[in-house]
């Protein structure tokens, strides 16, 4: 019999892998449901914060617009759960085929989830990704790899 905890947990595994499709499936409606409509996103393409779904999804669709095929990978998610909030992190590999059909490797960043509970259904309110800097340079480092 699985605990409260080992099902929210894998909700939000799931939720993580439904990320994953949506970008590789290039649906804007698809991750729409999967951020609270209040998200507050830093990620790694400029403004220092995206507010909103909306600001969110913005930031997805050049992605979708320069990729012909587009590859997502999340790796080694780590989640602490609570009742209505839960928080994780990982590793985050955008790649694929380019419009112009250059394939590339991308890079791997860190991202951060932080998920609420509500209704009985997982958001990721705030997210956050980033690459490590190298501070002598003030270049961000993109040739790590897990």
């Amino acid at each position: 019999m699985s605990t409260q905890r080992e099902v929210d947990e894998a909700e939000i595994r799931q939720l993580v892998d439904k990320i994953v499709e949506g970008v590789q499936g290039k649906d804007l409606e698809g991750l729409r449901r999967l951020y609270a409509t209040d998200i507050v996103s830093f990620d790694i393409e400029p403004p220092l914060q995206h507010v909103g779904v909306e600001a969110k999804l913005a930031n997805w669709a050049p992605v979708f617009t320069f990729f012909d095929r587009v590859r997502y990978e999340v790796r080694d998610l780590t989640l602490t759960v609570g009742d209505d909030m839960a928080f994780g992190h990982a590793f985050a590999r955008l790649s694929g085929t380019l419009k112009n059909g250059t394939a590339t490797s991308g890079m791997w960043a860190r991202v951060t989830y932080c998920l609420q509970k509500i209704d009985g259904t997982w958001s990721i309110a705030h997210d956050q990704v980033s690459v490590p800097l190298d501070v002598a340079s003030g270049k961000g480092v993109v040739d790590l790899e897990p």
